[in-house]
């Protein structure tokens, strides 16, 4: 099986909808790397498609946990710095939940049961990669962790593939000196919401980018 792998969605449904068109349940693994809500319009509409695309495909659809993903685990549960969500597009996606009727707390067991990587011999996935400077990248509270990194990445023996930092420009990046690709296009900042082809051998194939969809955005979210 081939992979196809998703970067950040961003509350972004209709982009998103629109790039799954490209992806063949039939010959590859989807992995979509986190942040699947916040900041745009349609947060719980993403969530309840991936639940379901999961129940549906089991070990052929693939989410891992974003950063925005441990925010809403940890203000759901009233736990650590558990307000900092509201602070970063989750007063606008509990308002979302609230509007469509949706219940945060029914998909809260699925959230917290989403793995930090996917991985096999030759390829790693995560949300934001294996930096130089993180002393145990699996700590969902390290700032230079899976979740929370913005530093330059580790080579480690793998092609990595992350999102979490947005290429401003709608391309995705790679880098040569640490083997990885960013895949995050900046879909909520009203640029595009990217997906990359590649051989389970890590060999890249080709990029699809989707330019976000009007209906995905407010004015007053794009920043």
């Amino acid at each position: 099986m081939g992979l196809f792998i998703i970067g950040d969605v961003h509350g972004c449904l209709y982009t998103y909808i629109k790039l799954m068109e490209h992806w063949d349940p039939k010959t590859e693994t989807l992995i979509q790397l986190g942040d699947l809500i916040d900041r745009g319009n349609h947060s719980s509409q993403c969530i309840k498609l991936a639940f379901e695309l999961q129940s549906t495909f089991k070990d052929q659809a693939i989410f891992l946990r974003g950063n925005h993903e441990q925010m809403m685990i940890e203000y759901l549960n009233e736990t650590n710095n558990h307000l900092n969500w509201l602070n970063n597009g989750g007063v606008e996606t509990l308002q979302e939940f609230k509007q469509k009727e949706v219940d945060p707390f029914f998909y809260l067991g699925w959230i917290k049961s989403l793995p930090l990587t996917w991985h096999n011999d030759h390829v790693m996935v995560s949300h934001a990669g294996f930096s130089v400077m993180s002393e145990d990248p699996f700590d969902v509270r390290d700032t230079n962790g899976l979740l929370w990194n913005r530093k330059p990445l580790l080579n480690i023996g793998k092609t990595q593939v992350i999102g979490h930092t947005p290429r401003l420009n709608g391309k995705p990046e790679y880098s040569a000196a640490s083997n990885s690709w960013n895949i995050d296009t900046g879909a909520y900042r009203n640029i595009c919401l990217t997906g990359i082809r590649m051989r389970k051998d890590g060999k890249f194939l080709e990029a699809i980018s989707v330019p976000t969809d009007e209906r995905d955005l407010t004015k007053e979210k794009v920043f």
